[in-house]
């Protein structure tokens, strides 16, 4: 059984942390950032790769800026090819920077 968590400091950084059976299969390193929800990486243990993980990661990550009316600065690799990939699923969340 799989389940997620969000554990962030007091300076609001922190971890989206995905779970099966309770082993720590992989997490995302995450910010709050003037309001921003900023990711910087995604990392799946070896032995749990080829599961879907990531993607449940990137979910969980997309609904807590749903929730919390937030927008995603994907710094992350794994995040920002999935957000050009899929904008018209992502849209609403991700920070589009323009100078």
């Amino acid at each position: 059984m799989e389940r997620t968590e969000i554990v962030l400091d007091k300076n609001q950084r922190g971890e989206l942390q995905l779970f099966s059976d309770e082993t720590k299969a992989g997490l995302m390193s995450i910010a709050i950032i003037d309001g921003k929800l900023v990711v910087y990486h995604t990392e799946v243990d070896e032995a749990f790769e080829g599961r879907g993980f990531a993607k449940i990661l990137l979910e969980k990550l997309v609904s807590y800026a749903r929730e919390n009316t937030m927008k995603i600065v994907p710094l992350c690799p794994y995040v920002n090819a999935q957000f050009h990939r899929h904008p018209d699923i992502y849209d609403d969340v991700w920070f589009k920077k323009t100078v």
